[in-house]
């Protein structure tokens, strides 16, 4: 059995580690309520610019006019590799965040047989890489801090792949946050860009359009009157479109990394209460168990000086 000194040394640490994660905790729930007004916040400029793209595509002059030569981000072709970018987190200490969204990555990427990789987060990186994957690119450093600049890096290295020809398709892969305690990784098409909404459909050859849920067209939209061109505005509106998806995967990934952490620290620091009492009662047990047998000696002492007398 552990003496009384061991014991209160090992309280100490652990008291001290409680400490850390119940800072740890405190400054996770702080970020966690910025990070979610943050994307509150970015969610009308999201609306506004698939609010754009559905009317633009659904006007019949551009229908009549879009070339897929000038807005290659709509162009859909045979797939022969796909590309796949990964968001997870930079750092640990966030529960089962990281293990979740990079096993149903893992998953998604060995369904292809011919794929590439771009990562988000430094987790990601070394997961692929630890397991033999070839990483194309690789993004780090803010990803529970994520800003629009750091978006647009990643669309325009997934954008240049797509138009190359490097890959026929992309999908991203991130976690989608509903609460602090909820949280699933999701995979979303990114590249070819789709008509938004529930009846996305592929650009192959021309414009096509879906029928309504019995068959029937959908209602035309009204004319839009373009300024300069029809060309010009889907050559400003994809791209943005496309760095809109990813910044708003990006702050959805740091509200689930930050959620993750906070439910992490306090289950941490629960935990370390739990083992306080258990040390303590450890370390009353050790004294008085130490105290009986300093009494025992001193008493067999006076008794064998009163032997002796």
């Amino acid at each position: 059995m552990p003496n009384p000194r061991e014991i209160h040394r090992h309280m100490r640490s652990i008291g001290n580690i409680q400490q850390i994660t119940k800072a740890m905790k405190m400054v996770a729930a702080a970020r966690l309520r910025r990070a979610q007004e943050k994307a509150a916040s970015s969610r009308p400029f999201a609306d506004k610019i698939e609010s754009m793209l559905i009317t633009a595509l659904g006007d019949s002059t551009l229908q009549s006019k879009l070339d897929l030569g000038e807005a290659p981000l709509m162009a859909s072709r045979s797939v022969q590799k796909t590309g796949f970018i990964v968001i997870a987190g930079d750092k640990g200490l966030a529960g089962p965040y990281n293990s979740n969204v990079l096993k149903h990555a893992l998953a998604e990427i060995t369904e292809c047989e011919n794929y590439s990789i771009i990562t988000v987060g430094r987790k990601a990186k070394e997961y692929f890489q630890h397991r033999g994957f070839d990483v194309a690119k690789d993004f780090f450093g803010l990803s529970d801090k994520p800003n629009f600049d750091y978006a647009e890096q990643i669309a325009k290295a997934a954008s240049e792949m797509f138009i190359s020809g490097e890959v026929d398709e992309v999908k991203l892969i991130y976690t989608h946050f509903k609460s602090a305690l909820s949280f699933t990784p999701e995979t979303t098409q990114l590249l070819p860009v789709l008509v938004p909404g529930e009846k996305a459909v592929r650009i192959s050859s021309g414009v096509s359009f879906p029928a309504g849920e019995d068959g029937e067209e959908e209602e035309e939209i009204g004319e839009v009157i373009y300024e300069p061109n029809p060309q010009t505005l889907m050559k400003e509106l994809l791209p943005n479109y496309v760095k809109t998806l990813i910044y708003a995967a990006l702050m959805q990934a740091a509200a689930s990394e930050l959620g993750a952490r906070m439910t992490a620290m306090s289950s941490a620091t629960d935990n370390a209460s739990d083992l306080l009492r258990s040390l303590e009662l450890s370390y009353n047990k050790a004294r008085q168990a130490g105290i009986t047998r300093e009494i025992n000696e001193i008493v067999g002492g006076a008794e064998a000086l009163s032997q002796q007398n």
